[in-house]
């Protein structure tokens, strides 16, 4: 097909045409659309929950993958094996662990998108990351045409990213995930999710409960696709946490008031995790700010949302306004989360 339309196929509802567009729903169909391409650019998009596609669109051949398939299979004592297709909707494969008793995931519900992205920029939510339980990822080699394994430690798992996320040699296939037999929760590691379940943190609670509350807890923040919601047409957080080092921890509590109550986490390395959302609204973007047809979503201020009538420029225009008033005022760089492809409107 020619000139499709991407904004239909991304959560933020932007985004011009692909030049050429193709699904494709077996490995097959995957490696006879890539020898198509000949020299045009190539873009694989899944669900298009993490994508901002410029106003011009796409100059050559985008990709949807639409591999479906997944199968349970025994593994080692009280575990069992999960592979999922990169085409299975990510929220409908931890449904279903959760009624097979599997757990290990089930504090990633609701999160939109498809399984082939997950290990891509290691999703993660509420104390959960796929790189918690992956065990293997399958990828086709795009310079080679050959299918490779990837264990755990060739992946490069870290905080929102992976080898796989902004390569474009690598077009991940399938997840296996180990997840353990149990109708309870794996611990509680994160005190949001704490409070609101009434259970303290290390402790369980049922998987259904789990999924249940932490869909409520995503809804309460706009972080549910649902047509229903304006606030959920975004791309889920469009920031990553910033992490950094000690020294620019000490020179973000001295430009504080004192007695600031800094939202900080210990991260590896002696580094420190800080929460983009509080500082959006510490820089004087609060909830609910608009800017034309975007803005920051009413109920969280890491989620840009887009009305009827938006443009990717527009959207753009926003986060680059909050990071340089973050920077500025706080002396913090934020990175977007999204991958942002495609060329300006002219």
């Amino acid at each position: 097909m020619r000139d499709v339309v991407l904004a239909q196929r991304t959560t933020l509802g932007l985004g011009g045409p692909a030049r050429r567009f193709a699904k494709a729903e077996t490995i097959d169909q995957l490696t006879d659309a890539l020898a198509s391409a000949g020299d045009d650019p190539v873009l694989v998009i899944g669900g298009g929950s993490n994508l901002v596609v410029r106003d011009g669109g796409w100059p050559g051949l985008a990709i949807q993958i639409a591999i479906p398939g997944v199968t349970i299979r025994e593994g080692d004592g009280d575990h069992a094996i999960v592979t999922a297709f990169a085409g299975v909707v990510w929220d409908d494969l931890v449904a279903q662990m959760v009624d097979a008793k599997l757990s290990g995931v089930e504090c990633l519900s609701g999160i939109p998108g498809l399984v082939g992205a997950t290990p891509m920029q290691n999703v993660g939510a509420y104390g959960q990351e796929v790189a918690d339980t992956i065990v293997l990822v399958r990828v086709l080699d795009r310079q080679t045409g050959e299918i490779e394994s990837f264990e755990p430690a060739a992946c490069g798992f870290a905080y929102r990213t992976s080898v796989f996320k902004g390569s474009e040699r690598w077009v991940v296939l399938e997840v296996r995930f180990r997840l353990a037999r149990s109708s309870e929760s794996a611990p509680i590691r994160y005190a949001e999710l704490s409070r609101a379940l009434g259970v303290p943190e290390g402790g369980r609670a049922p998987l259904a409960r789990m999924r249940e509350t932490v869909i409520a807890l995503r809804r309460g923040k706009g972080m549910v696709v649902d047509p229903g919601d304006p606030d959920s047409r975004s791309a889920g957080s469009f920031f990553m946490n910033p992490i950094v080092d000690a020294s620019t921890l000490s020179a973000l509590e001295a430009r504080l008031p004192a007695g600031t109550a800094l939202p900080k986490w210990a991260a590896p390395d002696g580094k420190t995790k800080l929460s983009a959302g509080w500082l959006i609204e510490r820089a004087g973007f609060v909830k609910g700010t608009s800017r034309g047809n975007v803005g920051i979503s009413s109920k969280h201020a890491l989620a840009l949302v887009t009305r009827s009538g938006a443009t990717t420029r527009e959207l753009l225009a926003l986060a680059a306004e909050i990071q340089a008033g973050v920077k500025t005022q706080l002396g913090i760089d934020l990175v977007p989360e999204p991958v942002i492809v495609g060329a300006d409107k002219e």
